[in-house]
């Protein structure tokens, strides 16, 4: 027998080609007990689809993809052992999005913007997907105007910067100002300073403008500008703290993200700054590396794995719909209250 093909599937599992596709393009659409058969079946033949195949058929690739500025940490990406697996943002939403395009019967084409730029990657990818999940502030919108004239493309995070794309992001300004207000009224906290990411991020802002609202309904100054910055890394978080020690030490320090909080941890404990004691630290994201630090770190708990996930669901809702209106998708977030706000541990 030669190589399997999907007409041999069909036929030893005793079901339409049709069903055989279904399985593979879309598994929730096919009865359990079939599927599971079909799938037995082409194990035993040794069949795999043929994505070219398939898409000269019905002009689909069976691919989505998922593109993101390079935000890595080195810090985060020489840590072995069991450190290796505590992942950060992005690597949340690519896990998210991944199971999502599985159950759907689609694979995942990842791509960070390097130093080639994301004009030059998104040319080289964008003709091998069906549709196209871009992180914000990873393509000028221009290119995307471009790109959203070929293709599916969903924006994550930050605002929908063009209004007919398909966008999804979470309550970055709610969940700061939730937080802020919570170490106002919980722990009596009345000196604040923010630690800010890049005057381009519009996440880094939205949360900027949650501390803002949360001391201005306190009845507390807000400064308009962060009083410090970083770049969402861990040396980030590091510097940016450094130059606002040589200031008068605020009672609490409000991270714009969790790795620069982690950072920040850092530099204070060799300062000799105690936490909570001296000053409370938070943070904003959830990343598994918050649970782990010591004092465990309070943040905003944001379910990127959600994000992901929700990108699959609109970008197969635009492929099935090709006319619907755009949609935009804000999640919600959480408080995660560890020790280094002064909560019991």
């Amino acid at each position: 027998m030669g190589v399997p093909t999907v007409y041999d599937v069909a036929e030893r599992a005793n079901v339409s080609i049709a069903t055989v596709s279904r399985v593979y393009r879309n598994p929730d659409s096919v009865r359990a007990q079939t599927r599971d058969r079909v799938l037995a079946v082409a194990r035993e033949l040794g069949y795999v689809p043929s994505g070219s195949a398939r898409g000269l058929a019905s002009r689909s690739t069976g691919v989505l993809g998922l593109c993101f500025p390079d935000h890595a940490d080195p810090e985060i990406d020489e840590q072995d052992g069991e450190d290796a697996d505590l992942t950060l943002y992005a690597d949340e939403i690519t896990r998210g999005m991944e199971r999502a395009a599985r159950r759907r019967g689609y694979a995942l084409l990842i791509a960070a913007s390097l130093a080639g730029g994301p004009e030059s990657l998104v040319a080289s990818v964008a003709g091998r997907v069906d549709g196209f999940a871009v992180l914000a502030r990873t393509i000028a919108t221009e290119d995307l105007e471009l790109m959203a004239r070929r293709l599916p493309v969903v924006m994550i995070a930050g605002p929908r910067e063009i209004d007919q794309l398909d966008h999804v992001e979470v309550a970055n300004t709610d969940g700061e100002r939730e937080l802020v207000t919570h170490l106002v009224a919980d722990h009596g906290v009345r000196r604040f300073a923010f630690v800010g990411g890049p005057a381009d991020s519009p996440d880094a802002n939205a949360r900027f403008l949650g501390y803002r609202q949360a001391l201005t309904a306190a009845g507390l100054p807000a400064a308009d500008e962060p009083d410090s910055r970083g770049d969402f890394t861990q040396a980030g978080g590091r510097d940016a703290t450094r130059r606002l020690l040589d200031l008068p030490l605020p009672q609490a320090l409000v991270y714009a993200n969790d790795q620069m909080a982690i950072g920040g941890l850092d530099v204070l404990e060799r300062r000799g700054v105690r936490v909570p004691e001296d000053v409370a630290v938070v943070g904003f994201d959830g990343i598994q590396l918050g649970r782990v630090v010591r004092p465990g770190l309070t943040t905003v708990t944001q379910p990127m794995r959600r994000l992901g996930q929700t990108a699959v669901e609109l970008l197969i809702e635009r492929l099935t719909e090709p006319a619907r209106e755009p949609r935009s998708v804000l999640l919600p977030v959480t408080q995660t209250r560890r020790t280094s706000c002064g909560c019991p541990g």
